[in-house]
C-alpha cells in the first residue's frame, strides 16, 4: 500500500469533494469541519476550487498540516488540527487508504 496517496479536491455547488476512480470513490464530500479546514487552507494558500492534497500517516517533507486523532465515530474518525484549533471527521472514505484509521495524518496542498 502506497504511503503517500493524493486526491484532488475540488468545489462544485460551493461543497468541497473528492473523486478518485482506482477506489471507487465518486463526488465524496468533505463534511463535518473537514469542509472548513480544506477552505481555510485554500484561501489562506491561494489555490482556487481544484488543488493537490498529498497524505500520509508519516510526516514526508513539506507537509503543511499535521492532524491528530481523536477516535472514531459514525463509521469515520475525528481529527485535530492544532495549527488551526479546529476539529473535523473523516468519513469511512479514510479506510480506502488506511487498514486502520492513522493517530496522525500529515497532510500537504499544492498547486495542479
Amino acid at each position: 500500500m502506497n504511503s503517500i496517496h493524493v486526491i484532488q479536491p475540488y468545489k462544485s455547488h460551493g461543497q468541497w469533494m473528492f473523486d478518485d476512480p482506482a477506489h471507487e470513490i465518486l463526488r465524496e464530500p468533505f463534511v463535518s469541519g473537514a469542509d472548513e479546514i480544506i477552505e481555510a487552507v485554500s484561501q489562506a494558500m491561494h489555490l482556487g476550487n481544484r488543488f493537490n492534497m498529498r497524505f500520509s500517516a508519516g510526516p514526508f517533507p513539506g507537509y503543511h498540516l499535521l492532524l491528530y486523532s481523536r477516535g472514531g465515530g459514525m463509521g469515520g474518525t475525528f481529527y485535530w488540527s492544532p495549527k488551526l484549533k479546529m476539529e473535523c471527521w473523516l468519513c469511512p472514505a479514510l479506510f480506502a487508504y488506511f487498514r486502520t484509521a492513522p493517530v496522525r495524518l500529515y497532510v500537504q496542498f499544492s498547486h495542479r
